[in-house]
């Protein structure tokens, strides 16, 4: 479906003298349309493109006045496009017909012959009306995304029970938590569960990347800055702290904060005061601080990178996610419910894991945990040729499900081997980004990079982590 910069108007009737002369009288104020001459090709035409506005007939069998033809194009456009709002325009001044249509959704009616002006006054109204509900909707969106509305967690398995046993009993606290656990082991969908069961629910749910974030700008993103703080400082920035005043900020990968950034982080969390960059007036907030990290912070604070006081404030209630393998009767609840949804983004209705998919699922050793599932799933639901996924369908990596890529190794292209190297990695070191970074030779925020690179690592703030 495209998108149209200025909003299109859709005429349906069936005589080409009426849809052109409504075509004339909305060109002159300056409205495109497109006028089609019955409700198939209206629905098509709506399949095709996003409309402003339509405008169409309650009779299209000329030995009928009866509207059925009208109203049953308009249930149809409010199935398929609820947000299209939709003028009926009837030839014979029936009130109760009119009333019937406006029942059913439409948002006004015209009769016919009609009255320029009126015509083109609802135009614009329902226009405007359309655009107001699609921003509303819109808004709705991302505040649910901000409160980190997400999925019904899949916990069937004992080890993840446990877990989730733990989290309804710390959630009401306001007690900081920090959750340990391997690379995509769904991390950031325990933050997501610890805010929806707290007290802070109705609040912000400010998720951070602290990976992502680089040192020169740690300071502003955390906090804000004013304007003229810097060079590039055109106006102010509201910090990630004053986002989530009142609710949870998630701080995903608390691992990679720089030290010299640790102080002012420890700071806020003990008095919950801070200063935006580049002003001296000093602000308080109230956040619940949720942290997650793949890393062994007791090792990095041995070696100088994590400072000890800071893990004391972060680590308040510890909770550790087990890592797919040892979750195995999740795997195919959570694997069915990645096609599933796949399979609804897609198109591909109708796709359902064959046994041997079954079984060759619960055979693979999962070093990316269930970040790697959702992909698998992704790509099985793009690539399956039938709606039965057999084993034959799913692009495993190297492992004991998809053959052995290290014999193979002459045979790949230096991003292939790259991307072999650095998951090899992974999984020799448990998911342990520090130690796999000083296994293959580079500093964690490199592979931190390659991971992101090769896709290994979802950069979404919604990811699994």
């Amino acid at each position: 479906m495209t998108r149209e910069t200025h909003p299109i108007v859709l005429l349906v009737d069936d005589q080409a003298d009426v849809r052109e002369a409504l075509r004339l009288l909305l060109k002159s104020e300056g409205f495109a349309s497109v006028g089609v001459d019955g409700p198939a090709a209206a629905l098509e035409a709506v399949r095709q493109r996003d409309f402003g506005c339509a405008l169409i007939d309650l009779n299209y069998t000329r030995d009928t006045t009866s509207g059925e033809e009208g109203l049953a194009l308009l249930d149809a456009l409010r199935q398929q496009a609820p947000e299209l709002p939709v003028v009926v325009m009837t030839a014979w001044g029936n009130v109760p017909l009119a009333v019937d249509a406006l029942r059913r959704g439409a948002g006004d009616f015209i009769e016919k012959p009609w009255d320029n002006a009126r015509v083109l006054s609802i135009v614009r109204t329902q226009i405007a009306l359309g655009e107001g509900a699609r921003r509303q909707r819109r808004l709705e969106a991302e505040n649910a995304l901000l409160r980190g509305g997400g999925e019904a967690l899949i916990a069937e398995s004992p080890a993840m029970r446990r877990v989730m046993e733990l989290v309804a009993r710390v959630a009401p606290s306001d007690a900081n938590v920090l959750v340990l656990g391997e690379n995509g082991t769904g991390k950031g969908v325990i933050a997501q569960a610890l805010h929806a069961q707290s007290r802070r629910a109705a609040k912000a749910l400010v998720k951070v990347n602290m990976g992502g974030i680089a040192e020169n700008v740690f300071e502003s993103e955390m906090f804000g800055h004013v304007r003229g703080a810097y060079t590039d400082a055109k106006g102010e920035r509201i910090g990630r702290f004053e986002l989530a005043d009142g609710g949870t900020l998630f701080l995903d990968e608390v691992g990679n904060v720089p030290p010299s950034q640790q102080p002012k982080l420890l700071r806020v969390l003990e008095d919950g005061e801070f200063e935006r960059l580049g002003s001296s007036r000093t602000q308080n907030v109230d956040v619940r601080l949720v942290s997650a990290t793949n890393a062994d912070l007791a090792v990095e604070v041995e070696a100088g990178r994590f400072r000890k006081d800071l893990l004391y404030r972060l680590n308040t209630l510890e909770i550790r996610l087990p890592p797919l393998r040892e979750r195995r009767d999740d795997i195919l609840p959570l694997a069915r419910g990645f096609l599933e949804r796949s399979a609804l983004r897609y198109g591909r209705h109708g796709l359902r894991l064959a046994p041997s998919a079954e079984r060759a699922l619960l055979a693979w050793r999962w070093p990316g945990n269930v970040r790697e599932l959702g992909h698998l799933m992704e790509r099985a639901a793009l690539l399956a040729e039938q709606d039965l996924v057999s084993d034959s369908a799913l692009a495993f990596g190297p492992g004991p499900a998809g053959g052995n890529a290290s014999a193979a190794l002459e045979d790949m292209t230096i991003e292939q081997a790259e991307a072999h190297l650095v998951r090899r990695a992974l999984e020799r070191h448990g998911g342990n980004l520090q130690h796999a970074a000083d296994a293959l030779g580079i500093t964690r925020q490199t592979l931190y990079r390659r991971l992101e690179k090769h896709g290994l690592r979802d950069p979404s703030p919604d990811d699994a982590d």
